[in-house]
């Protein structure tokens, strides 16, 4: 039963796909899931980590998901909008010795809140600066699309971030700056809310979930090659229709205390995880 709806997800994909005009390449399926770098566990294990961060790891599932996006110790790897932190202490820690992390953070003057965050973002590194060691900073946002010297990069990673581009009127623009700053053969990693596909998109995301058909359309209209999925961050609880879209749910719990606990029932949002690639050639 799960082979037959992977295969009907596959097809339905495939279709939308083509009904817009986009070419449809015969998709890699992820291979059988890889053990962890131990060096990748113990970072995740750091006592050093922030608790509340810690704290998420059941619903987030870092070590895998970070080894299904294929992340080695010796890589040059951007994480896109870090927000608080949580992959930014994994990710620096991890790649402190052998690697180079690049966070490119929010552009100044676009968002009064992502200013106050990517500034509470910074002041929180640097104080972890003599166990994460230093970071390079870069931008992504509103006419900032370079993260990265282009061909320069491993892996970009980003994580519940798309639909904000989405919001921003620049996701376009966004995904043709990571495909020029990563290496041929690079490797892009995609997390966000996974919409109903039952609906159409709305362009906006104005909820915050993205359709995963139709992030993978986006990611292919900027060049990439569709590797595979995980459903490593799934949850079927998720209805994905609630008063303040997917941010009623944990950790912001925008309704604060009503039916708090319903939704704290539901956790963290159902996720897509996916894999993209620039061609080699």
């Amino acid at each position: 039963m799960k082979n037959q709806l992977v295969a009907k997800s596959t097809l339905l994909v495939s279709l939308c796909l083509l009904a817009s005009g986009v070419a449809v390449a015969a998709d890699t399926q992820p291979a059988a899931a890889k053990a962890p770098d131990p060096a990748l566990v113990k970072a995740v294990a750091d006592p050093a980590r922030t608790p509340k961060f810690a704290a998420r790891d059941p619903s987030r599932h870092p070590a895998e998901e970070l080894t299904f996006f294929g992340l080695g110790p010796k890589m040059t790897v951007v994480e896109v909008w870090p927000g608080g932190g949580y992959w930014t202490e994994i990710l620096a820690q991890y790649l402190k010795t052998s690697g180079h992390y690049i966070a490119a953070v929010t552009v100044s003057g676009e968002s009064e809140e992502e200013d106050k965050g990517t500034a509470a973002w910074r002041t929180k590194m640097e104080a972890q600066k003599d166990h994460i060691g230093t970071l390079t900073i870069s931008h992504l946002g509103k006419g900032h699309y370079e993260v990265a010297p282009p061909n320069s990069v491993d892996l970009i990673v980003t994580f519940r971030n798309l639909h904000n581009w989405m919001d921003g009127g620049y996701v376009d623009e966004a995904l043709n700056g990571l495909y020029t700053s990563l290496k041929p053969g690079g490797i892009l990693g995609v997390e966000d809310h996974r919409g109903l596909d039952t609906k159409p998109q709305d362009p906006k995301a104005k909820s915050g979930y993205v359709r995963q058909d139709y992030t993978i359309a986006l990611a292919r209209k900027a060049g990439f090659e569709f590797v595979g999925a995980s459903e490593i961050n799934a949850n079927p609880k998720d209805t994905k229709e609630y008063p303040e879209g997917v941010w009623t749910l944990p950790p912001t719990l925008a309704l604060g205390d009503k039916d708090r606990a319903k939704y704290v029932a539901i956790g963290e949002s159902d996720n897509y995880v996916l894999k993209f690639r620039k061609p080699a050639k």
